[in-house]
């Protein structure tokens, strides 16, 4: 079976600083992939990278079996153009820490925006699943709304129905949860777990470990740029085998 996400040494560097040093890993597809770490270790950085969003300076990353952001002649690797780039962002949804949605559009324009604009879908089409889309994550009655009417787990919520309105084949969230007042956390987890429920393979970085050890399949612990220590989410989080990862959960579980 193809992986949905493989990395093959992947390293990364802003300037002469070292963020990523040689990502291995796979994703199987409908895995629930969590990528755990103190700030500064790299995770969100290399989920910026599955999409292009960061270009890796060396190795290989791959999504669903297509290489990400090039093509290969030979030994040799080539960029591709902006255009082919955003082909291959349409199957990857992205949900940032910050919603990103756009003030002057209610939930439900926001939703449809990308189908229209991007997949140049009637608006009719766009608005009728953008409608059912909000419903699915508990936000039917808030359709009109504009985001400064909502609370930050409302939008994020509006934030996973418009990624989910391109109908992606891998989502990647961003420490979805970190910018939420704590009791609104769980309405975004929920959306997620119903999401892992229905197969849709998921890359999260989190810093919400019940969330890992509930519904995550495989953990990763990055720390400096370089996987510490990984596994099946409930043996890593009880039982870490590595000094850091016992020192880093000690501090947050």
């Amino acid at each position: 079976m193809t992986a949905m996400v493989k990395a093959e040494g992947v390293h990364k560097s802003f300037g002469s600083v070292q963020v990523l040093k040689g990502i291995d890993l796979e994703v199987a597809p409908r895995e629930v992939f969590c990528l755990i770490g103190p700030s500064g270790s790299g995770k969100s950085t290399f989920l910026r990278c599955i999409n292009h969003l960061e270009k890796i300076n060396s190795g290989r990353l791959y999504v669903d079996g297509d290489l990400v952001g090039y093509r290969q002649q030979g030994d040799k690797l080539y960029e591709l153009k902006d255009r082919e780039v955003a082909a291959q962002r349409r199957d990857i949804g992205m949900v940032f820490q910050r919603f990103n949605l756009f003030p002057h559009m209610t939930a439900v324009e926001n939703v449809m925006e990308a189908p229209v604009q991007v997949k140049r879908e009637s608006k009719s089409v766009a608005r009728e699943r953008a409608l059912k889309l909000l419903d699915r994550v508990g936000l039917a009655d808030k359709a009109g709304n504009y985001p400064s009417q909502l609370s930050g787990g409302q939008q994020q919520r509006v934030a996973i129905a418009r990624a989910l309105a391109m109908e992606p084949k891998l989502m990647l969230f961003d420490e979805p949860t970190s910018a939420l007042d704590p009791e609104l956390v769980g309405d975004v987890l929920d959306v997620m777990r119903d999401l892992a429920e229905d197969g849709m393979t998921m890359v999260v970085v989190t810093h919400e470990m019940g969330f890992a050890r509930e519904v995550g399949d495989s953990i990763v612990f990055m720390d400096n740029g370089v996987v510490v220590e990984s596994g099946d989410p409930r043996e890593v989080l009880t039982n870490p085998q590595h000094e850091r990862t016992k020192s880093f959960l000690s501090k947050v579980l």
